[in-house]
C-alpha cells in the first residue's frame, strides 16, 4: 500500500525558503547569498527558489524583511519591558546588557545594518528601529536626548560585534545617564 501524497503547502515552502535565506544572510552576508545555497539550506529543489522569487534580489528583500520583523519584535519587547519599570538609564542598561548575550540577535542586527549601508530600501527598514527606540524614550527624556541615546545604543551593539568583551552594564548605565538626564549645577 502506498502512502497518500503529502499535500503541498506553497506558503509554508515560501516561508522555509525565506527563513533559510535569512539564516544564510546572518551567517555569510547578504552579498554571498545565492539561490543554490538557499535551496540547499531549505532542503528544496533549486527551482523552488526561483518559483517563489523571480530574482535573487526579491529573495534577499524577503529574507531581510524577515530579519527586520524579528528585530522589530525584540524592540517591541524591550519597549514593553522598559516602560513597565520606567524609561531610566538603569532599565535601559540592564536590557541592553541582556540583549548583548543573544548572539543570534546581534548577528541579525549586524547583517541588516550592513546591508542597509548599500541598499536604500533596507536603510529605510533599519532606520525604523532607531525611530522606534526614540519613540519610547522621547516622551520621558525629550526628542534630542532620545536620539542621542539611540545613537549610543547602536554604537554599543556595534562595539559588541567587533570587541571580544562587551561593555559592562555599569558603563552603559553611566553613559546613558549622561545622555538622558539633565545636568544639575551646584548653586553658587
Amino acid at each position: 500500500m502506498t502512502e497518500p501524497r503529502r499535500r503541498r503547502d506553497p506558503e509554508a515552502r515560501r516561508r522555509e525558503i525565506v527563513q533559510a535565506a535569512a539564516e544564510l544572510i546572518v551567517e555569510i552576508g547578504v552579498d554571498a547569498l545565492t539561490h543554490r545555497k538557499v535551496a540547499a539550506r531549505a532542503g528544496v529543489p533549486l527551482g523552488a527558489t526561483t518559483q517563489y522569487f523571480d530574482t535573487l534580489d526579491d529573495l534577499r528583500t524577503a529574507a531581510l524583511g524577515a530579519l527586520v520583523a524579528e528585530i522589530e519584535l525584540r524592540i517591541e519587547t524591550t519597549r514593553q519591558a522598559v516602560e513597565a519599570v520606567g524609561v531610566t538609564p538603569e532599565a535601559l542598561a540592564r536590557l541592553i546588557t541582556e540583549s548583548l548575550a543573544d548572539a543570534h540577535a546581534l548577528e541579525a542586527d549586524r547583517a541588516v545594518v550592513t546591508a542597509a549601508v548599500h541598499d536604500p530600501r533596507v536603510r529605510e527598514l533599519a532606520q525604523r528601529w532607531s525611530d522606534q527606540v526614540v519613540a519610547f524614550i522621547a516622551p520621558v527624556h525629550g526628542q534630542d536626548r532620545a536620539q542621542a541615546a539611540a545613537v549610543f545604543i547602536d554604537g554599543v551593539l556595534w562595539h559588541a560585534q567587533i570587541s571580544e568583551k562587551p561593555l559592562e552594564e555599569r558603563l552603559i548605565r553611566d553613559a546613558l545617564a549622561g545622555i538622558l538626564l539633565p545636568r544639575t549645577t551646584a548653586s553658587a
